[in-house]
């Protein structure tokens, strides 16, 4: 999410140039960045299938949906404040937030097997369809991450977030909001706009990793860039992945 990143004025242009090293062979690459990336989303999908067998195998998950969920934002609070550890703790949160989307897509699939068979994958193959898409919009330039535009999708992804956690706290006290769980048209409406903006998220992502690497900033924002980017997918995987659900309760 780029709560954590481009959007975010601390990491404009001039965070990186202040980072700047005169060390060429310690600075940070695009290829690079891909390769980190590339590294935790395996260390995801590691936890995430070992999450999913634990359910299937009639186990209760949600420890494993609470330590991944309160501890991947507790270490990506961290690194946001700490990008020099991003090395060490970004390995650890793409197994965390493995447990985190390994249980909650395992829920998922046990709960449509009859209504929606399939809707993992289907959920999974919009995602990846989806940030492909988005890459090839940046790379021709047919988006471009201006400074409008990122301060447009900085406070529609802030505004999700206050959003998303006033609802967490009116749901303490028996609080719901029915659209954000119920296949009304407002429901979907609304999943269909996050969505939008999770996926406009992955531009940001794209031009924070390009600058980076134009402005010289160090080897470590790599991992950092590779965080982001995972924060990104993850969060447009489960948006996309509630849509589905919202969708099937309409057939």
């Amino acid at each position: 999410m780029a709560l954590f990143k481009s959007g975010n004025p601390t990491l404009s242009e001039k965070a990186f140039q202040s980072a700047i090293v005169t060390d060429y062979q310690n600075v940070m690459t695009v290829r690079g960045t891909l390769n980190k990336f590339g590294f935790l989303f395996v260390m995801m999908m590691a936890s995430a299938v070992f999450s999913w067998k634990y359910y299937y195998d009639g186990a209760n998950v949600m420890p494993l949906i609470l330590t991944g969920a309160i501890g991947g934002l507790i270490v990506a609070l961290v690194i946001t404040f700490k990008k020099e550890w991003s090395p060490f703790l970004a390995p650890a949160y793409g197994l965390l937030e493995g447990l985190f989307v390994g249980s909650i897509s395992a829920y998922y699939d046990y709960a449509f097997k009859e209504k929606y068979p399939g809707i993992i994958m289907n959920a999974v193959g919009i995602t990846f369809a989806v940030t492909i898409a988005m890459f090839l919009l940046y790379n021709f330039r047919i988006i471009q991450a201006t400074q409008k535009f990122k301060a447009i999708i900085f406070t529609a992804t802030a505004g999700i977030a206050i959003f998303y956690f006033i609802t967490w706290i009116l749901g303490m006290f028996g609080i719901h909001i029915p659209f954000l769980v119920e296949g009304s048209m407002l429901g979907i409406g609304f999943s269909l706009f996050v969505v939008a903006i999770a996926a406009l998220n992955l531009i940001l992502d794209f031009d924070m990793i390009e600058q980076g690497a134009a402005q010289g900033a160090p080897k470590y924002m790599e991992w950092y860039a590779g965080f982001g980017l995972l924060v990104t997918l993850v969060w447009l995987y489960l948006e996309i992945l509630r849509l589905l659900s919202k969708l099937s309760d309409r057939k």
